[in-house]
């Protein structure tokens, strides 16, 4: 057996001559371990933050979604495109023509975003699941034009989930100069009826701006005929989406991006990392200050096992197995605390995923969740026995070292 080792597990467990000692000694272990539990369950909610907003995207936003990189709009016969369409893997491929405009019902007014799709989007997407209203989801009938608006953009014009005559939309011609004699000559107008439903995605981008609709009513509001702003596919069950990725990518070049959700909402996703990163930095801080009480311990241990160490130093022990000697109690403090902190996180992500008892509002149905989600990552229970066997062993070694030559000599 490894003789430092042996030794410091023998001071680490044994009882000390001063009382004081044991109680330092265990209050180090658990300064370590609830730092260490601080850091699984925060990173954990953050985890499931991320993940509960996942799954909001994806019953609305496509598999994959290819978009010019230059400009908005690209040709819909774009031969890039058609062989594109041609992948063996893909299950449904839609054109969508979208752009800003003006709605306006009654005495009000909102800027919006109108998102023509074909008759597939509903098989592209899980639309269908977020819809609210006596209606169904339809977006043309004959030559009847109708309009799904977002809960929260409802709510702005006043509509409802179905609205009575028409909703008037318009947008600015794309061609020509403005006539300042004649304004209103500088904008396309066309109107809406209502299906009697709305979505609701629970995301303001969507839900407070965008109006879907059908893609020959945006092409004609917008001046877009034979052209499209996106592609958007959804593939075939078993399909691994970053290979067919990759193939679509080598297709197409540089001239269109290929992105898949989190790519696509790619700003939200990295403002969640960032703040995930820095809960993470400021717990390594806290966890650095709990580790000053392992200092504080084995400077007493130090001191009570003087006489020890003459007696091991005449056994033949040299001075780098002794300083190992606590190098290691030191240590082994931070693993133990590590290995107790994650269990005692882990056990407290478990309760909460299953008993939700740390509630997100007092009234129930405020919130998207009642109570905070949590989602547990291997990567981060790694992550966090790293960083805290690393801070441990770093926080040790230089006192070790300095008090070892000063009171040991």
């Amino acid at each position: 057996m490894n003789f430092p080792f042996y030794i410091a597990r023998r001071y680490l467990f044994s009882k000390k001559s001063t009382n004081v000692i044991n109680i330092i000694s265990a209050i180090s272990v658990m300064g370590v371990a609830v730092a260490t539990m601080a850091l699984v369950v925060t990173l954990s909610v953050f985890n499931g933050f991320h993940d509960l907003v996942a799954t909001f995207f994806t019953s609305f936003d496509p598999q994959l979604k290819v978009t010019p990189v230059m400009g908005k709009t690209a040709p819909s016969d774009d031969p890039l495109l058609v062989k594109l369409k041609q992948h063996p893997s893909i299950d449904v491929a839609m054109e969508t023509v979208e752009d800003n405009a003006l709605a306006l019902y009654r005495d009000r007014q909102a800027m919006i975003v109108v998102k023509g799709v074909e008759k597939t989007f509903s098989e592209l997407s899980h639309i269908t699941e977020i819809l609210y209203g006596d209606g169904d989801f339809s977006l043309q009938a004959a030559d009847l034009q109708y309009g799904v608006p977002g809960l929260r953009l409802a709510a702005a014009l006043g509509t409802g989930a179905r609205w009575d005559g028409y909703l008037k939309i318009y947008a600015p011609v794309k061609e020509g100069q403005l006539d300042m004699s004649s304004p209103e000559q500088g904008f396309v107008e066309d109107s809406l009826l209502s299906p009697g439903v709305i979505f609701n995605v629970h995301q303001a981008k969507y839900d407070k701006s965008y109006m879907l609709t059908s893609i020959n009513f945006a092409r004609n509001l917008f001046g877009q005929d034979g052209r499209l702003s996106a592609l958007e596919i959804r593939l075939k069950p078993g399909s691994d989406l970053d290979d067919v990725k990759d193939e679509m990518r080598s297709i197409v070049g540089d001239k269109y991006r290929v992105e898949d959700r989190y790519e696509q909402q790619a700003d939200t996703f990295r403002i969640m990392k960032i703040e995930k990163f820095i809960a993470y930095i400021f717990l390594t801080f806290i966890l650095v200050v709990a580790c000053f009480n392992i200092i504080g311990s084995l400077s007493m241990l130090i001191i009570d096992k003087k006489e020890d160490v003459r007696t091991l130093r005449n056994l033949g022990a040299n001075d780098r197995q002794v300083t190992s000697i606590f190098m290691l109690e030191g240590r082994m403090i931070s693993a133990i605390g590590a290995v107790l902190g994650i269990l005692a996180g882990l056990l407290l992500c478990w309760i909460q995923q299953r008993f939700g008892i740390v509630s997100l509002g007092s009234s129930s149905g405020s919130f998207v969740v009642d109570a905070y989600p949590v989602s547990v990552h291997p990567t981060d229970i790694v992550l966090i026995f790293i960083t805290v066997l690393a801070v441990g062993f770093v926080a040790v070694w230089y006192p070790v070292r300095y008090l070892g030559k000063r009171l040991l000599d």
